[in-house]
């Protein structure tokens, strides 16, 4: 994980803004189904829930994890109460360095990501591991397959994985200021656990990304940042078209982005104790195959939910955003 700039001097008032600006996201309203409800994670262990995913096999529940923690840790929270139901230990995996994501594959099986590189390039290969979703949420060991990787062009950091939920191919999205990359890795059938993985360079990426998700039909592509996100059409074989921007709330380090299980929602997640999940309406083309679909976006570009206003909000944050970024890097040439 890569945390946010500090706050240096003369900066805390674009800090401020952002904070007012996001007051007015819109937020989905309650409907009662399912995991589709915002929630807090109340276990006092989670303090720095960097990846989410839905629970196939249990509605209503979602899988977490910490980027640091004292173990290979998962754990399953009940979004209507922000319980933890059920802590998993990955077994035969070693001891994690840096878990920035998780994902469910079409196989039901959950894939996580082991991608983090704070060092920019210090880990030569990542890792991402594989286990079967437990039929029966309770404490338990589950072993995991592990898979090493390498990106095509040298090591770097990452903190979104996604598994299509079609093909189950895995890909990587890199973490990079300026944006970055989609990775690709090989075809399910053809990962290997006795040789190393290697994942493709693919389509850019304009976004400094801290997590991403596949919609349940496997159209869309939602990559989220600390302070926005984007909507990509899925066009297969790792080839996206930018679609529109996401309204994503302003959180204390947003970390994580899941689909809710029906496709309607993006919900999205922070570190810290006691973190908030936020849930926001999504159009179209989220919806799982044979749910009807009102279109992929419209020429308006309203297609993301964003209103008027808010989108001039959401500029006026980027702009803050980035003076918060400048400044940093001007103290750090100045060495304050």
């Amino acid at each position: 994980m890569r945390s946010l700039p500090p706050v240096v001097p003369g900066a805390a008032t674009a800090v401020a803004l952002c904070t007012v600006l996001a007051l007015s996201a819109p937020a989905a309203h309650a409907d009662g189904k399912p995991g589709n409800d915002g929630f807090t994670i109340e276990d006092p262990r989670i303090t720095e829930s960097s990846g989410l995913v839905a629970s196939r096999a249990h509605p209503g529940v979602y899988w977490t994890h910490n980027d640091q923690d004292k173990g290979a840790f998962l754990y399953a929270v009940d979004s209507r109460t922000g319980k933890t139901v059920a802590t998993i230990t990955m077994t035969g995996v070693g001891t994690p360095r840096d878990v920035e994501a998780i994902s469910m594959g079409p196989d039901g099986n959950l894939y996580v990501g082991d991608i983090g590189d704070n060092f920019h390039g210090k880990w030569s290969f990542v890792w991402v591991y594989k286990l079967p979703e437990p039929k029966e949420l309770k404490d338990q060991r589950i072993r995991a397959t592990q898979y090493v990787v390498k990106y095509s062009d040298g090591p770097r950091d990452a903190e979104a994985l996604m598994v299509h939920p079609k093909t189950g191919r895995i890909y990587i999205a890199d973490k990079q200021e300026d944006g970055g990359h989609l990775y690709e890795g090989p075809p399910i059938e053809k990962m290997s656990t006795s040789r190393t993985n290697i994942f493709k360079r693919g389509a850019a990426t304009d976004l400094w990304v801290t997590d991403g998700a596949f919609s349940p039909n496997g159209k869309q592509l939602a990559l989220r940042g600390y302070f926005g996100g984007v909507s990509y059409l899925w066009q297969g074989g790792g080839k996206i078209e930018r679609e529109g921007r996401l309204s994503v709330p302003l959180q204390r380090q947003g970390e994580s982005v899941a689909y809710s299980p029906d496709g309607t929602r993006l919900m999205y997640g922070t570190e810290g104790e006691a973190s908030d999940v936020e849930p926001v309406e999504v159009k179209g083309a989220g919806r799982p195959a044979g749910a009807s679909d009102d279109g992929g976006g419209d020429s308006d570009g309203e297609s993301d939910g964003i209103s008027g206003n808010y989108k001039k909000g959401i500029l006026v944050a980027g702009v803050a955003l980035l003076a918060v970024i400048g400044l940093k890097r001007v103290f750090r040439r100045s060495g304050g």
